[in-house]
């Protein structure tokens, strides 16, 4: 008689084999061509199709004033991020033995 132990994975295995042999054998589905509509609908994601230059300049122009305000305050900002900011030597941590209990 067969066992549990090997029933079970040999039916695990019939039933892959099978599903493989369907898939492989088997003709694909009929691909069914979908139809656009004649005119698309309108989109409506909130942006604005026709932006205001005179608007998109100016929020520009407002960009490049505050950039130019915080370089200002900081005018050696790139100066002092090409210094490493740690010279001496780091020593690393000593392994600790495992506690034994």
């Amino acid at each position: 008689m067969i066992s549990v132990r090997l029933a079970v994975p040999a039916v695990l295995v019939a039933a892959a084999f099978a599903g493989c042999f369907t898939y492989f054998v088997s003709p694909p589905p009929p691909v069914t061509a979908v139809q656009l509509p004649e005119q698309m609908p309108e989109l409506r994601m909130g942006i604005q199709a026709n932006l205001d230059r005179p608007k998109v300049q100016q929020r520009a122009d407002d960009f490049l004033q505050a950039a130019q305000a915080i370089l200002k305050q900081e005018p050696n900002a790139q100066a002092s991020a090409d210094k490493p900011t740690i010279i001496e030597h780091i020593p690393l941590p000593k392994k600790r033995p495992i506690p034994r209990q």
